[in-house]
């Protein structure tokens, strides 16, 4: 049966429809670091796919951080003299400061201005802000709705709470043909806003989905945590996994369990698709995705790594310094709706989502079949036709594509060069190079 939409009258047929209703559905609940909107989140995630939920105590060390005190909220407003709500949380989650401490006050507007926040330049959009680390308070509002606020005095409260409780995320893991791991990671942070991050949780789910109906060589695991402090606690849990011995002996680029990965972020947009590259440059993710987002003539950018914006920053450390990248649509801040209120249902598409969807299963599709073969028969090239290879050709459109494949990859299987090497030196097409080397295999010529 196919899910329904947020409205619950129409199934809904596409995978790109299918993520719009997901993104539908998480979008008015309100997110922080921590708390019972990311619990909520998750469990509606789990809807889709199996999690495994894990709850860190405040209080926890993880690396140089500190798990933080939980925070939920049930309530907020700004009331006039009348009683009228002017802002109020119920409207709109991005309308109270993330984290913002409990308030029950009257003051008057000129005090209250010190605890607003506004976009002047775009006056009817709110933004998104937070104080996660600074004990604060405040308001976001549109720019026109503290123009239309006369002076006088104002009801305040913020009916929040911060105390000991835990930082939640989860885990999902399609499982390989080997243990060795690609993970996938999102973040579950941030409140009303569609595209960031909503849509990145969207094309995750869906993408361990559509793994788990195959029999993928590596183990995916999918991360969904809060920004930052999540990735950090995980990296703090996963230590050895991640770089393959005890904390205790750790040493720079030890390699664990992990590798490769990739970030998934501002992916319902309507811009071209954005790969930044992992802190190395050259790590076999980097490779795979440029060739994909070339081979596949979308228009995109690829973008040198920096130690700011998402997650891959955390696994890009110089500690972990794993292969992983980021893959967005318009990058971190690139767009003017970014954390704002225009970052809404209105500015993500079904068609964007699947898009991005689709380049995730076809790098992933590369990354899984590239490997290292070794020619057991090198000296000289051996004779394809008594073992029925150019025969198995005969009548296919691409007999001679795929038959210059078979040469270019018995000539280059030398242990040392991957199926995506040959796909670029001999500017074929990685599927036929792949099913020439399948062939190759089949006939016993060539050994991983």
């Amino acid at each position: 049966m196919a899910p329904m939409t947020a409205a619950g009258d129409q199934p809904v047929t596409t995978p790109g429809e299918e993520m719009y209703a997901l993104v539908e559905r998480l979008y008015p609940l309100c997110r922080s670091i921590t708390g019972d909107g990311v619990r909520a989140t998750l469990q509606i995630v789990g809807e889709y796919i199996p999690l495994q939920v894990h709850e860190v105590p405040t209080g926890t060390q993880v690396l140089d951080w500190t798990v933080p005190q939980e925070w939920n909220i049930r309530d907020a407003y700004i009331a006039d003299t009348a009683g009228n709500r002017v802002v109020d949380f119920a409207d709109s989650s991005l309308h109270v400061l993330g984290y913002s401490v409990p308030v029950s006050a009257t003051m008057p507007l000129a005090e209250l201005r010190e605890h607003l926040h506004t976009l002047p330049e775009h006056p009817n959009w709110v933004p998104y802000r937070t104080s996660y680390y600074k004990p604060e308070w405040g308001f976001c509002l549109a720019q026109e709705t503290l123009d239309a606020m006369p002076d006088g005095e104002y009801e305040v409260r913020i009916d929040s709470a911060l105390a000991d409780g835990h930082l939640t995320y989860a885990e999902h893991v399609v499982p390989g043909q080997v243990p060795d791991e690609v993970i996938v990671s999102c973040h579950v942070c941030h409140p009303s806003l569609a595209n960031d991050n909503l849509a990145g949780i969207a094309v995750a789910t869906f993408l361990a989905r559509a793994l788990a109906r195959q029999t993928p060589y590596y183990t995916y695991r999918f991360i969904f945590a809060p920004g930052t402090i999540g990735a950090i606690t995980w990296l703090a849990r996963n230590k050895e996994r991640v770089i393959g011995v005890s904390p205790a002996r750790a040493e720079p680029r030890a390699r664990g369990r992990v590798k490769h990965g990739l970030v998934l972020a501002c992916a319902g947009d309507p811009g071209q698709l954005t790969y930044k590259q992992s802190r190395r440059g050259d790590a076999e993710i980097d490779r795979v995705m440029r060739h994909v987002l070339a081979a596949s003539e979308r228009p995109h950018h690829v973008t040198e790594f920096t130690p700011y914006g998402y997650d891959e920053r955390q696994f890009c450390s110089p500690g972990f310094d794993l292969g992983v990248g980021s893959l967005t649509r318009t990058p971190y801040a690139g767009y003017p709706e970014y954390h704002t209120s225009a970052d809404n249902l209105d500015f993500v598409s079904p068609e964007a989502m699947a898009d991005t969807l689709a380049v995730c299963r076809e790098a992933f599709a590369v990354l899984d079949r590239n490997r290292r073969y070794l020619n057991l028969s090198p000296y000289g090239e051996p004779q394809l036709g008594r073992r029925g290879l150019y025969d198995a050709l005969g009548g296919r459109s691409d007999t001679k594509q795929a038959q210059m494949a078979m040469l270019w990859v018995l000539n280059l299987s030398d242990g040392e060069h991957s199926l995506l090497d040959v796909a670029e030196r001999s500017g074929l097409p990685f599927d036929t190079v792949a099913a020439a080397a399948g062939a190759l295999h089949g006939a016993g010529l060539i050994k991983a």
